[in-house]
This record gives structure tokens, C-alpha cells and sequence, in this order.
């Protein structure tokens, strides 16, 4: 699923935000997992809007660990819910595979890692902060070249 697709969904399950996103923002993503139970995988696919094939590549790898149920099938608890909110959230703002690895490796050696999760964290929401400035930026060029032709900027 292209990225603009999967920010547009996490958009619209969110509902309409006043003002500036925040960390009540990422709750609703969160919660949304928490209170039905475990999941399958088609329920963890169709929330997260991303493939099957995707969720068990991030088990492979060791991105999350996934329970099972008597016959096999993959059942995601709340946390695990939760850890898949964070990865598809820090795949959609760029963070690399080999980065999102060594943090989890990071979150399971436990709490002596928190400084240096932390200066991960910090550095990423430099590059985001950074994106966004240049996102801007375009944004203002694309308006600029829409009124240019007789469109109106800003719709």
C-alpha cells in the first residue's frame, strides 16, 4: 500500500483533530487494539491497513512477538497491538528497517537502554521535524505554480 494511502486511512480512523496532533492522538491508535482481545491477523491487517505479509516479515525479523492459539493461528494481544502501532507509525515517517531492529533489540534488553532509545527518538524527530519544513516548502511552491495557472491555492 503506497504511504499516502496508509497516512490517509491513519487520518481518517483518528477522525477530525483540532489543532496540532499530540499524544492523545496515538492513544486513539493504541486503544483501538485494546479492548476486543486478541486479534487475528486479518483483524491486526485491516487496522494497522497493512498486508498480512507485512505483519508476519515484522514477527520474522523479530520487530514482535505473536502468540498462538490451539490450532496454530496467530493471535496479537493489546501489546503487541501496541508495538505494531509504533512500527507502522516510525515506517511511515522513514525510519529505516535496520534502525526499528536495533530499538526493539533496545526495548527487550530493557530498561538500561532507555538513553539511548531516547537519542534515537530525539534524532528521528529531528529528521521528521525536517521533513516537515521541507514538505511545507513544496506545499508553498505547488500553491504558488496552482495560482499562477488561475487556480485557487488553499482548496
Amino acid at each position: 500500500m503506497a504511504t499516502e494511502d496508509l497516512m490517509a486511512k491513519a487520518l481518517a480512523a483518528l477522525g477530525e483533530v483540532d489543532g496540532p496532533m499530540s499524544v492523545e492522538v496515538i492513544h486513539r491508535l493504541v486503544d483501538a487494539g485494546s479492548d476486543t482481545g486478541p486479534m487475528s491477523i486479518t483483524e491486526v491487517a485491516d487496522l494497522l491497513d497493512i498486508s498480512p505479509h507485512t505483519l508476519r516479515y515484522y514477527e520474522r525479523i523479530g520487530l514482535v512477538e505473536v502468540g498462538r492459539d490451539g490450532s496454530g493461528h496467530r493471535r496479537y494481544d493489546a501489546a503487541s497491538v501496541r508495538r505494531l502501532v509504533f512500527l507502522t507509525r516510525m515506517r511511515l515517517s522513514g525510519m529505516a528497517m535496520r534502525d526499528l531492529q536495533h530499538y526493539i533489540a533496545l526495548v527487550d534488553n530493557g530498561e538500561v537502554t532507555v538513553p539511548e532509545r531516547l537519542d534515537m527518538l530525539l534524532e528521528h524527530r529531528d529528521t521528521i521535524r525536517r521533513q516537515i519544513k521541507e514538505l511545507t516548502l513544496s506545499l508553498a511552491a505547488t500553491e504558488y505554480k496552482i495560482a499562477t495557472y488561475g487556480g485557487r491555492a488553499g482548496d
